[in-house]
């Protein structure tokens, strides 16, 4: 079922320092992919393939904060079955699209927008 949130996003200015801060203070798994330029985040026991393992949590990622990024604060990334018709519901509900739908790689597809209160989410589509 689409419309669940299953993913976070936190920016930061020190890749290190923000690892290391997670890291210690929360026990979290970090797996750079300097492909993309982003660090995938296992916040509890994972599958590489499937994702969280145990019911209850949501895994994440982190990224180099900039001016490309839509939102200056953590995020959070809501599933849907297609990010084109979710950004026409969005705006129909009167939020705004900040990104157009962008492939990632060939696991799938995002795109940004905010809500009515001016709050930055992802949407994400698998391919």
């Amino acid at each position: 079922m689409s419309g669940k949130v299953m993913h976070f996003e936190i920016p930061f200015d020190d890749g290190d320092r923000a690892s290391g801060f997670y890291r210690d203070a929360f026990g979290w798994q970090l797996m750079p992919m300097p492909e993309m330029d982003y660090t995938m985040v296992m916040t509890g026991p994972s599958d590489p393939e499937t994702g969280p393992t145990e019911p209850g949590f949501i895994n994440g990622g982190m990224f180099k904060r900039s001016d490309d990024f839509p939102g200056k604060g953590p995020n959070v990334v809501i599933d849907v079955a297609s990010v084109d018709d979710a950004l026409d519901a969005v705006e129909g509900a009167g939020g705004k699209r900040l990104t157009d739908k962008q492939a990632v790689g060939e696991m799938g597809f995002t795109a940004y927008f905010s809500d009515t209160e001016g709050n930055v989410v992802g949407l994400w589509e698998s391919a």
